[in-house]
């Protein structure tokens, strides 16, 4: 009876190793990029209170001034590009602990997402929306869109840096580079985060009952964004003149 021998196995070809060889050496290069570009959409997080002894007109007043929110947020059209209810609270306040404990009032809250690309109308929604009763407005918070050129910009960008770079560490030993061997994309986001998922960040303006004349449109500045993009990069070049 005969043993099966086992063939060996082949030699690694050279272009699978992760160096390069005397006859074909290889330079790995980080690119970057780093822009900065004026936002695309901005949003402004929209707090409504309501509180009494009953819970049935607690509710009644939240939801009055739940609907005057989104009536206002609806007659500005497309400028409002979109808006979103997030929480949804009524609870209960105690009196002190005791043998008598009871429900001495109620705080309803609820919270909305008002999403706008037109700035000119920025200033006068957050303005009338501070004038309302128990309404609370953060904001605003500026950001671009997922599929912003912006974020294709600054990932080609980071290519031609890369292939730059690679090109000068080539040249600086005499060489000329021949293929591209890898590129792997590290990330491409934008620096600055959207909107908190708790309206108490920054707040812009607030209001707990109108005044007796409208307040004048507040004057927002929109914040440039900065995108940020990296890429890692392989090449081949020739033998350097060492």
């Amino acid at each position: 009876m005969t043993t099966p021998t086992t063939a060996p196995e082949p030699a690694p070809h050279a272009g699978h190793l992760p160096y390069g060889t005397p006859d074909t050496p290889r330079v790995a290069v980080r690119g970057e990029a780093r822009l900065e570009v004026d936002p695309e959409i901005a949003r402004l997080g929209i707090s409504v209170s309501a509180r009494g002894t009953d819970r049935h007109q607690a509710l009644h007043d939240l939801t009055r001034r739940n609907q005057h929110v989104l009536d206002l947020l609806a007659s500005y059209g497309p400028a409002v590009e979109k808006t979103e209810t997030g929480t949804f609270t009524l609870t209960p306040q105690l009196t002190e602990k005791g043998r008598n404990e009871r429900v001495r009032a109620y705080h309803g809250h609820v919270h909305i997402t008002a999403t706008l690309a037109d700035f000119t109308a920025l200033g006068e929604l957050a303005t009338r929306l501070a004038e309302l009763d128990l309404t609370r407005v953060d904001g605003p918070w500026w950001s671009l869109r997922p599929d912003s050129p912006a974020h294709r910009a600054a990932r080609q960008q980071a290519v031609r840096e890369a292939v730059q770079r690679a090109r000068e560490y080539a040249a600086a030993l005499g060489a000329d580079l021949v293929a591209l061997v890898e590129l792997a994309d590290t990330g491409a986001e934008n620096a600055l985060p959207g909107l908190p998922p708790d309206p108490g960040g920054i707040m812009r303006s607030a209001g707990y009952g109108g005044g007796p004349a409208p307040a004048p449109a507040l004057d927002l500045e929109p914040q440039r964004q900065t995108v940020c993009a990296h890429v890692n990069a392989r090449f081949t070049m020739t033998p350097p003149a060492l």
